[in-house]
């Protein structure tokens, strides 16, 4: 994709969610050395400073979980991206490395556990993305799982098809070793105010530059409600 495409939100889902976008170019992917010489130190601290607390309890999980109770789901059922990253970590159980990428976003994801989606912008098709309820039968393949039913489901769409939720991203629009643009959704209540949330996205911005491949360039692009 030349251009980058718009989001929008199905109306029915008003005053319910608010997402922000950040494109990052110029990525060269590695393997993330750099990121986890202080991404385990953090995972360390917060295993450490919650260690007596359940994960419900542990503060800013919430926030998460009201997106998913706004969009029809059961976080204890179906967790949030955010919270299943914070509930392995407590676990004192290793994160898995994929690569700068990827890693990055999920200690920006840890950072304000918010759910984030990371796609590579040159898979994704058209000029229009719509986070909208799926359908009966509509689905995509998801990364390292099996087919995503997404029947009653929010999830983004492009022109193709489905690409994406606050749980799972599909293999589609996975980034790659050959990634050099992508773009990132960061999945938010609407109790989030756009200034929080905005600030949530320029951190996510900086991080990606300073860790994500080769100081690409970033930038916030919008806040969607």
């Amino acid at each position: 994709m030349s251009v980058e495409p718009h989001l929008e939100i199905e109306q029915d889902l008003a005053k319910k969610v608010r997402l922000a976008t950040v494109v990052a170019e110029g990525i060269k992917i590695d393997d993330g050395a750099a990121l986890w010489a202080v991404f385990q130190p953090f995972c360390e601290e917060l295993a450490a400073r919650y260690r007596d607390l359940s994960p419900g309890d542990v503060p800013g999980v919430q926030a998460a979980r009201k997106l998913y109770h706004a969009i029809g789901l059961d976080p204890t059922k179906v967790r949030p991206s955010s919270e299943a990253l914070l509930r392995r970590v407590l676990k004192g159980k290793p994160l898995y490395r994929i690569n700068s990428l990827v890693d990055t976003i999920n200690y920006c994801s840890l950072s304000f556990l918010l759910p984030i989606g990371l796609y590579d912008l040159d898979r994704l098709e058209g000029e229009r993305i719509l986070l909208r309820k799926g359908a009966p039968g509509e689905h995509f393949e998801g990364i390292r799982k099996d087919t995503v039913n997404l029947e009653n489901r929010y999830a983004l769409f492009d022109s193709v098809g489905p690409f994406g939720s606050p749980t799972s991203d599909s293999l589609r629009t996975s980034i790659t070793e050959s990634t050099t643009r992508s773009l990132v959704v960061i999945f938010a209540p609407f109790e989030i105010v756009p200034k929080v949330l905005a600030h949530h996205a320029q951190y996510t911005a900086e991080q990606i530059a300073r860790f994500g491949g080769s100081h690409p360039e970033t930038r916030l692009c919008e806040i969607v409600s």
